[in-house]
């Protein structure tokens, strides 16, 4: 082993264990906390542990650094059992990645509490493991050709799509977060953290010293986005207002008066004018959350339920602050009035008490043909 590439090791296994206590250390303070908040919905599974996860993958990192570094101290980085290990602990590393993808709030929507496609994508996980492990013995001496790696292929592919995955979620995490310029960080740093990984596959790509150096520049990078990712849950969980301090008051057609201590909001009157159907959806929204229990306080938000797309929910919280002209630190996130239960479902977060709907109104609503399903609600 060369002393640049035991520097790394080294390295690489101090900073990825000082990034995962100083994230499990944070996600245990955030419990702490804000664990009201938190387990407002635990009964729905709703709690985030998108960044235990991240901490996991930390550790991972720091044992397969051990790994790597014993397999090298002791001479046996050439044998089946080293190369099985590394390939289990690729897999776990990714399966913890993908897990806390699926906390992301931000991630594509085909990861974001989606079971059925993390299911696949760790079958698609363990299969390129198994496919990698395997392709050494088969090729044999032909796995590599031309300074190009064989074997390394499919993982290399399947980092390709993780990091697109991760460069999703984070960017978009950060932009909605008012964090532009930490997004566009993100971004090249997922980009470095796989173009650490080519001279795996290319065996001429760059030199020694170039690539670890790329590889610890990436990981230490990509860990202080973590870090700066946690700060920005702190942040956030410290402004979401709580369910029984938001009251909310139907006055007429199109009016509604809404008080929300946080947010510097008090008794502000929305007038929704000719935005209908915002304020219809956060009326039937109102009326399930007031006068029913259980399930049916939710709406399903799908293409087969009463509300088509999430977009009509983005609106509502979009109208208010529009129509309040809310500065960012003031505006409404749709997590601050919404309460994701899953399976496509969402309902108020505000208690039943604080939810006030005039009478008139309220009879107005039921007795059309459209909400006549309500008028069984009251």
């Amino acid at each position: 082993m060369t002393e640049v590439a035991k520097f790394y090791i080294l390295s690489h296994i101090c900073i990825a264990f000082l990034g995962g206590v100083l994230l499990l250390a944070l996600w245990f303070n955030i419990r702490a906390r804000f664990s009201q908040l938190l387990e407002e919905d635990d009964s729905q599974k709703r709690v985030d542990k998108g960044m235990l996860y991240l901490s996991f993958a930390m550790f991972i990192w720091v044992i397969s650094g051990c790994w790597i570094y014993g397999g090298t101290v002791f001479n046996f980085t050439e044998t089946q059992g080293y190369q099985l290990g590394i390939n289990l602990f690729s897999i776990v590393n990714n399966m913890f990645l993908l897990l806390a993808l699926f906390y992301f709030y931000y991630a594509p929507g085909f990861i974001y509490h989606n079971k059925k496609n993390i299911k696949k994508i760790v079958i698609v996980i363990v299969f390129t493991s198994i496919v990698t492990f395997a392709l050494p013995f088969i090729l044999k001496e032909n796995n590599v050709i031309n300074g190009l790696r064989i074997s390394g292929i499919p993982d290399l592919l399947l980092s390709a799509f993780l990091c697109y995955l991760l460069g999703i979620s984070f960017y978009r995490t950060f932009v909605y977060r008012g964090l532009k310029i930490i997004g566009y960080i993100s971004v090249l740093v997922i980009l470095l953290i796989f173009v650490s990984q080519i001279s795996e596959v290319f065996l001429t790509f760059g030199n020694d010293f170039s690539n670890n150096f790329i590889k610890i520049i990436a990981k230490t990078s990509l860990i202080s986005i973590f870090l700066v990712l946690a700060t920005t849950w702190v942040i956030r969980l410290a402004s979401t207002p709580k369910p029984n301090e938001i009251t909310i008051h139907f006055l007429d057609w199109g009016l509604v008066k809404l008080n929300i201590p946080t947010k510097n909001i008090y008794d502000q009157t929305i007038d929704f004018g000719s935005k209908t159907t915002q304020y219809k959806n956060l009326l039937k929204f109102a009326i399930r959350r007031k006068y029913t229990e259980g399930d049916l306080q939710t709406i399903p938000v799908n293409l087969g339920g009463e509300i088509k797309n999430q977009t009509y929910l983005t609106r509502i919280i979009e109208n208010i602050n529009d129509i309040l002209q809310l500065d960012d630190t003031q505006k409404l996130d749709r997590r601050d009035l919404f309460t994701f239960i899953g399976e496509s479902k969402y309902r108020l977060r505000i208690v039943p008490n604080n939810i006030t709907i005039d009478k008139t109104l309220l009879e107005e609503f039921s007795e059309s043909i459209e909400n006549k399903d309500y008028k069984a609600f009251l």
